[in-house]
């Protein structure tokens, strides 16, 4: 697997793109080439940006979303040749290429030593469960859950506080060849909204393939009563995986924000990150 580079090679620029998107309609962020006819947002942003710059170009994102998980406020970044370019009216080029579902919010210059991935110091996302059977307005159903039974939010974040910290989240993640699931999980806690339905804050240095989505199945069986905390922290600690029967749906799940820190850590942020992503390959 070839070094990421932190900064553009000689004769390119790095910008930052940010935007947001309904998931529904694609198959995740990643670009699928081996696979023709599948919708991605990458690819679709990227072909945009083609028809801009009259080149074919890469993006680097901070989360990579699975298939039909939606993002509010998602970055990117692009390395392009440089040249005398008009930022300021790309995001209005790019929506007007681009289907409604994805919208580019801004395009700005990236600092030095800005990497979309490797200089980020959180992601956050929520889930959204409307539980209890309750009725779905069809305006709703696109990033909201439905569940058949009552969900107790007392136990729900009493299980959530107990997987907070640094752990090695394998029973949670869909294993990925080359990568890591030991992450730092900062925030996990439930609330109910003016509708009452449930709403999950998550907020972690990185996220495994699926580990948002596990671990709301895993909550909501304590949830629900079906399981207990003993049942959860055992799995942790076991990293027995959870059955792919408690994995709730991509629908509920959407990426909120992307922090970073101040522009003179960017390169030591990004260092420490490809050195634990080394350390554990």
């Amino acid at each position: 697997m070839a070094k990421p580079t932190l900064n553009p090679e000689s004769g390119f620029r790095r910008f930052i793109i940010e935007l947001s998107y309904d998931g529904t309609n694609y198959s995740g962020w990643g670009k699928q080439p081996e696979q023709e006819g599948i919708r991605t947002i990458q690819g679709a942003l990227e072909e945009a940006l083609a028809k801009i710059l009259r080149t074919r170009v890469d993006t680097v994102v901070a989360g990579r979303t699975d298939a039909g998980v939606h993002a509010l406020h998602q970055i990117a970044h692009v390395d392009v040749p440089n040249g005398d370019w008009d930022i300021d009216n790309w995001p209005y080029k790019l929506n007007r290429m681009l289907d409604d579902d994805i919208r580019i919010i801004s395009v700005r210059p990236a600092p030095v030593h800005f990497h979309a991935r490797f200089s980020a110091l959180s992601r956050t996302y929520i889930y959204k469960i409307a539980d209890a059977q309750r009725t779905l307005p069809p305006l709703e159903r696109f990033d909201i859950a439905p569940w058949y039974r009552h969900l107790d939010k007392a136990k729900m974040n009493e299980a959530s506080a107990l997987l907070l910290g640094e752990h090695d989240f394998r029973a949670f993640c869909k294993y990925r060849e080359g990568g890591t699931t030991i992450r730092t999980l900062q925030t996990f806690r439930w609330e109910r909204d003016e509708k009452g339905y449930l709403i999950a804050e998550v907020k972690a240095d990185a996220f495994c393939y699926s580990m948002v989505r596990n671990l709301v199945g895993a909550v909501v069986c304590v949830g629900e009563g079906r399981a207990d905390n003993a049942w959860l922290t055992q799995m942790l600690e076991a990293q027995e995986r959870v059955p792919d029967s408690y994995v709730f749906p991509a629908r509920g799940l959407t990426l909120v924000s992307v922090e970073y820190p101040p522009e003179d850590q960017l390169l030591l942020r990004a260092q420490r990150t490809m050195a634990r992503r080394d350390e554990d390959m």
